[in-house]
């Protein structure tokens, strides 16, 4: 069985070149991440045009997922050979935009001194290194090293986001997007995200006009307005990181695995993020936690699971790619399929309004039973806006997803659905009858499908003026 969980590997000065990006789509990188946390806007742009010309060039449809820095609190810049902490070790912390030192470390949030209180305990970076506030002295706040590390660059620092006075998304934010829409990006994700209103404030088209817009749950405030940030989103991130910060680290793998029930259950495609394998930034390979760590997440559901600083600025870009893909691979073949649909069916979902969407719900589950019961070689789905596949997508079907869309940008973004290889439909003229025609001919010619298979084609009729799935047929192919 080929690898269904998809890979999104974020792309640093270890991983910009195009002979590296090459080996990272070769190596089985769907989407590669650009985070504007650390870029400049031209630098990232000048990436942006570089992954797409190398995808092009391999003939492969790479979505690209651009990260807004959001309202992240980070610390100034830290000497060049970085700081090491050490446990029980007091410094301060000061609220500016300067270079950091092992005594006193800036802060670039004006507000520190007021919105950190005595006890609070402050993490850096993902949680590496962990500090315990001891109260304010002057213009600065003291703190005892509770776990040490080593700090480098510009590590963010996590406040309790009930305090943080900071909105999402930012004016820089909004800048950037707009930065990035104009070029045609196929994916935002959007930081620090609080309530359906934040995601709504990106003020982008709905995708396939605009890009996918992905929040990332990363604060308490997230998690209690789940149901209504998914609906609002395109697609969500669990980050890891700040959301650990928020909770009781013993909560965030129950945490995880609720965030993707509830994603998956109304069909948005939900990402697995933050130290996946990040002892991979130096080793050749993983712990065998970090191995458990990502095939875990797939048996949980993850449409996708993500590398940051192991394809950024890691030593082999490519040998982590290649082993991530290797882990979700296995662990896609040990998918409990048979279970997945009647453990979804006990979800009780609140039935929609939406009759176009309420429509094309039953048509993809009347799909993924069909195709179980004459096991189908592959699920054929014609999409304009990507809504039918990511729906098929939540069934997790044991057969192959292909799916075509005269819209370029859509395919672009179903680089991103679990178990979906997506395709050019490359004559927008046709009829829906055509068209469902020539995407057989188009799968039988890629190889994709051959003689003797019985295929499950999804489309529309043309009854309905929406994107509206209607027909199911099922298709041997001579």
């Amino acid at each position: 069985m080929a690898r269904r969980t998809k890979i999104i590997a974020t792309i640093g000065p270890a991983s910009e070149d195009e002979r590296t990006l090459k080996g990272l789509i070769q190596a089985g990188m769907d989407i590669a991440r650009i985070n504007l946390s650390h870029e400049s806007v031209e630098l990232a742009l000048e990436r942006y045009h570089r992954i797409r010309r190398v995808a092009h060039d391999l003939g492969r449809p790479v979505g690209i997922l651009v990260d807004l820095p959001g309202p992240k609190v980070r610390v100034g810049h830290m000497p060049e050979a970085g700081i090491s902490l050490l446990e029980g070790q007091e410094l301060f912390l000061t609220p500016g935009r300067g270079t950091s030192t092992p005594e006193v470390v800036e802060v670039d949030y004006d507000d520190l001194l007021t919105d950190v209180h005595e006890g609070d305990l402050l993490t850096f970076g993902d949680g590496a290194v962990q500090v315990q506030a001891l109260g304010r002295q002057g213009d600065r706040i003291g703190v005892r090293v509770i776990h040490g590390g080593h700090l480098t660059g510009r590590p963010g620092i996590h406040i309790p986001s009930d305090r943080l006075r900071l909105t999402t998304p930012t004016p820089e934010d909004l800048r950037l997007a707009d930065a990035f829409v104009e070029v045609g990006v196929d994916m935002l994700a959007l930081s620090f995200v609080r309530s359906a209103h934040d995601v709504r404030r990106i003020g982008v088209e709905p995708s396939p006009r605009g890009p996918l817009v992905v929040a990332k749950i990363e604060t308490r405030a997230a998690f209690e307005n789940l149901d209504a940030i998914v609906e609002a989103s395109g697609a969500v991130m669990v980050a890891r990181g700040d959301l650990g910060s928020e909770f009781p680290i013993e909560d965030l793998p129950h945490l995880q695995k609720e965030i993707i029930r509830r994603c998956i259950a109304v069909g948005r495609p939900v990402i697995t993020a933050t130290q996946m394998l990040e002892s991979m930034v130096h080793a050749p390979s993983p712990t065998r936690a970090e191995a458990s760590d990502v095939a875990n997440a797939v048996f949980d559901g993850s449409s996708t699971v993500m590398l940051s600083g192991e394809t950024a600025i890691g030593n082999d870009p490519v040998h982590v790619v290649d082993v991530m893909a290797r882990i979700a691979e296995r662990a896609d073949e040990e998918f409990d399929y048979g279970g997945w649909p009647q453990w979804l069916s006990t979800l009780h979902l609140e039935p929609t309004d939406d009759v176009e969407t309420a429509i094309t719900n039953a048509m993809t589950s009347a799909a993924q039973r069909a195709a179980s019961e004459i096991k189908a070689a592959a699920i054929i789905c014609l999409s304009r806006s990507g809504f039918t596949v990511r729906s098929i997508a939540r069934f997790r079907p044991r057969a192959k997803i292909l799916g075509f869309s005269t819209n370029p940008r859509t395919v672009h973004q179903l680089s991103m659905s679990w178990g979906t290889t997506p395709y050019l439909l490359d004559d927008p003229g046709m009829t829906e009858e055509e068209q469902a025609q020539h995407a057989v001919d188009q799968a039988v010619a890629l190889g994709e499908v051959h003689p003797g298979d019985l295929v499950v084609v999804l489309g529309g009729s043309g009854i309905y003026r929406g994107r509206v799935t209607d027909t199911v047929r099922i298709v041997h192919i001579p």
